[in-house]
């Protein structure tokens, strides 16, 4: 969402690079710049005014810090106020102390409202909650139907009874105490903010089931117009938080950098595209990070949590700690990377990668080509790839529906990961009998030249394939060109 300003900003940074100090002057066309990517990005006047008038007063005379140069300290900076601007600490959930929570979602038409409520309650389950859905939008004819099928699909229970939205609405309390459910969201008609006769309807939903959390639906494309429609949801039943969908589309990032600003209401979710799970919470620093080009490690981390199950975490480790990859560890990995979501979405999330490879026309399709052709490998051949000879190459790419080449190029940069993760084996074990060592001896754990890791600190946890021991990320970049990637 954010491509253009990450661009802008990108250039405006590597043109600082080299210069000793930060004079005002400086400073000043610097703001200058900021401000016209900001604005070109669809981000409020207001918001992009008191944006630049703090990093310029944080920015001016600054003396830098002997590790950083001027570009860094404008990096830094100006990454703490998109930080600020975005909402500062990640927003939460209020949640009653007398079961159930209840959610109310509003919303324009055509916002995404029903197929979010699916996702929230796909969430709150993950989490270990028991929601119930309830069909309180009787104006769309197939929103009913359509929010039923959701639940079925996640398997939890709905309820949509009466005629009526406020009806509805009440006794879905009384439901969801006959069920034991903790959670209870309600699905509300789209309306207009204009709509006088539907916003006083929404108000009575809202009177009849005392939401604790009253939030606002609302989709990034529609860009500054979606902050006007957040103001006047929030004047006519008040917000309590606000749902962005379609975050992974092509808008230029002006809702999501002005929305807490002007309505003073945070980003509690995110909706990053249309599959039940493409769906997170809202952390302002990493969405910044994002911004910055910075990656989001935690993210990714995450994900591959949710994705990997305990075995398969446990042979990721493995893996890392022997250096031993196969082709079949590869193929395993890939099908689970393949379940993180849309390709682009997981590059989007790693640090350090080249440009080139963001900006291109990543092609999940690619990875469904690798797969074909190591399918179409025997055992044998997974194990060892160098048995495979010209016959056997011809007979892989006929089975695959690849060509030769390709089966050749994949054999290649298989063979380059292959040794990067034996590298990374043995850095690996030279470290732990440094800690071992170390340890016996009464001194410290972590080896010498090393940070301990911390509660912050990505580590292997999840077993996410190319972390490196103790949570170090490689250069994915210099991997020769992971299949389905462009070169650097």
């Amino acid at each position: 969402m954010f491509d253009a300003l990450s661009d802008r900003l990108e250039d405006i940074f590597t043109r600082l690079r080299g210069r000793g100090r930060l004079s005002e002057k400086d400073v000043d066309q610097i703001g200058r710049e900021i401000r016209q990517a900001l604005l070109e990005a669809d981000v409020n006047v207001k918001v992009a005014r008191s944006f630049i008038e703090r990093v310029k007063a944080r920015a001016v005379g600054a003396k830098l810090h002997e590790a950083l140069n001027p570009a860094q300290q404008i990096v830094k900076i100006v990454h703490e106020e998109l930080v600020a601007t975005l909402g500062g600490e990640t927003g939460k959930l209020t949640v009653s102390s007398k079961p159930p929570t209840v959610i109310l979602l509003a919303g324009l038409q055509g916002s995404g409202k029903t197929t979010h409520a699916g996702k929230l309650a796909r969430h709150l389950k993950s989490q270990g909650r028991q929601p119930l859905l309830v069909g309180a939008d009787l104006q769309r004819l197939a929103a009913v139907d359509q929010l039923r099928t959701l639940a079925q699909r996640i398997d939890v229970p709905f309820f949509s009874e009466s005629s009526d939205p406020v009806t509805v609405a009440r006794k879905s309390l009384d439901e969801a105490a006959r069920l034991g459910r903790d959670y209870v969201i309600v699905d509300t008609a789209g309306r207009l903010q204009i709509d006088t006769e539907l916003m006083g309807q929404l108000r009575d939903v809202r009177d009849a089931v005392g939401p604790h959390n009253t939030l606002l639906v609302v989709d990034a494309m529609t860009g500054q117009e979606a902050v006007n429609v957040a103001v006047a949801f929030d004047e006519a039943i008040g917000l309590d938080g606000v749902i962005l969908t379609k975050i992974d589309g092509d808008a230029r990032g002006g809702a999501a950098l002005s929305v807490k600003e002007v309505v003073g209401k945070p980003i509690l979710f995110a909706g990053t595209g249309e599959k039940l799970d493409e769906f997170e919470v809202f952390h302002p620093d990493r969405m910044a990070g994002r911004i910055l080009g910075m990656g989001d490690v935690l993210t990714l981390i995450e994900k591959a949590e949710e994705t990997f199950d305990d075995e398969q975490k446990a042979r990721a480790e493995e893996i890392l700690r022997e250096g031993e990859f196969t082709l079949e560890d590869f193929l395993e990995q890939l099908r689970q990377v393949k379940k993180m979501g849309p390709l682009q979405n997981v590059i989007g999330m790693l640090p350090g990668m080249p440009k080139e490879v963001k900006e291109a026309d990543l092609d999940d399709r690619e990875l469904a080509r690798v797969e074909a052709i190591i399918c179409s490998m025997t055992p044998a051949e997974r194990l060892k790839p160098a048995i495979i000879n010209g016959s056997r190459r011809t007979r892989i790419a006929t089975g695959s529906g690849t060509s030769t080449v390709e089966v050749n190029n994949l054999l290649k940069q298989f063979g380059q990961m292959q040794q990067m993760m034996k590298q990374m084996g043995v850095m690996g074990r030279v470290m732990q009998k440094k800690a071992k060592k170390n340890k016996k001896k009464g001194g410290r754990v972590t080896p010498k030249g090393t940070k301990p890791p911390t509660s912050k600190s990505p580590g292997t946890k999840g077993g996410f394939p190319g972390l490196g021991p103790g949570g170090g990320m490689p250069d994915l970049g210099d991997l020769g060109g992971f299949p389905g990637l462009p070169k650097r």
